[in-house]
């Protein structure tokens, strides 16, 4: 049996990017002559543009309206994730116990990542216009909170001066594209209908571009060798089990809730992201020099991976579930 028959095609795509950021790092790094960086930027804000195309106003103002949809979400991702490993915090033994758990109260404290929660939110037909509102909102929110956080087991961390410019750029990243392709609605809406096919191949090859270049600069910069591979074992069993207790755990809310399938897919799949973008401009801002930021950074590598694999390939199966 073919192995795409197995697995999905774009869980597939995402093994071999990563193999090939391990085998050909180089185009990843900012000194390379290939402008990646730029063209996941535009990428990233055409993916909200199209977006915004899709969303007629009235669909968008039902999405914000959705008040326990956006509590839930934004509760698991800015107060579930971090209790979680608090509750860990009495089994820190030593120096680099405390190191790792730094890094996992790092991870667990970052918004929500933008553009793979709201194009997985798609491809599983969840409620598109809540996704885009939680995702949007969760990264202006992780810039007061995810500080916060941190802030309270380090006493180290520097002046937040680079928040503003942060805020500044999710605003012309995101928000705007968003606004401007609903402006746009009533003019492009048929032709982003029409072309939804294309438009979800787009959206995929950004996520890939992003991927890419998060691993190769891993894989260049040696992060993984300088660790044993008992350590990145337990970290990765570590981060798959984070993930899927908070999975279980939202989706156990949402049926207290009583919402509908659309609203817990996007409940689930929003709840449990953590942006890999946000972790490494934070991580310059607030980890101090003193803590190794590779170690600090691995978990939130690794979990930005598995949440993906793991992501997409329910949101395939229940895509296939909606065109039964």
């Amino acid at each position: 049996m073919r192995i795409s028959s197995k697995v999905d095609s774009f869980v597939f795509a995402v093994v071999v990017i990563i193999v090939v950021a391990y085998f050909f790092p180089k185009l990843g790094q900012s000194e390379s002559n290939f402008p990646l960086e730029t063209i996941s930027n535009v990428g990233i804000s055409l993916i909200f543009f199209f977006y915004g195309l899709k969303l007629s106003p009235e669909k968008f103002k039902a999405g914000i309206l959705n008040w326990k949809l956006h509590l839930l979400v934004q509760f698991s991702t800015f107060l579930l994730f971090p209790l979680i490993i608090l509750a860990f915090y009495p089994l820190v033994r030593n120096e680099n116990g405390q190191i790792l758990w730094i890094a996992f109260l790092f991870l667990a404290a970052l918004p929500s990542t933008v553009s793979s929660s709201v194009v997985m939110v798609s491809i599983a037909r969840g409620n598109l216009p809540a996704a885009i509102f939680n995702a949007s909102i969760s990264g202006l929110i992780g810039i007061i909170v995810t500080p916060l956080w941190i802030d309270l087991f380090l006493t180290d961390t520097v002046n937040n001066s680079e928040l503003a410019n942060i805020y500044l750029k999710l605003i012309i990243k995101i928000l705007v594209p968003v606004i401007i392709g609903i402006s746009l609605q009533k003019y492009l809406g048929k032709f982003a209908t029409k072309n939804i096919r294309y438009l979800n191949l787009f959206d995929k090859s950004i996520i890939l571009l992003i991927v890419y270049k998060s691993f190769a600069e891993s894989f260049e910069d040696k992060v993984f060798k300088s660790l044993g591979i008992e350590y990145i074992i337990i970290v990765t069993s570590a981060t798959i089990a984070l993930f899927f207790l908070v999975y279980i755990l939202i989706g156990y809310f949402s049926c207290i809730l009583k919402f509908n399938l659309k609203d817990k897919i996007t409940a689930q799949f929003c709840g449990t992201k953590k942006s890999l973008m946000h972790g490494t401009v934070f991580s310059k801002i607030l980890i101090p020099e003193s803590v190794s930021l590779g170690i600090v950074l691995l978990p939130l590598m690794l979990f930005h991976a598995i949440q993906i694999l793991i992501i997409s390939f329910i949101a395939t199966r229940l895509a296939k579930r909606f065109e039964r």
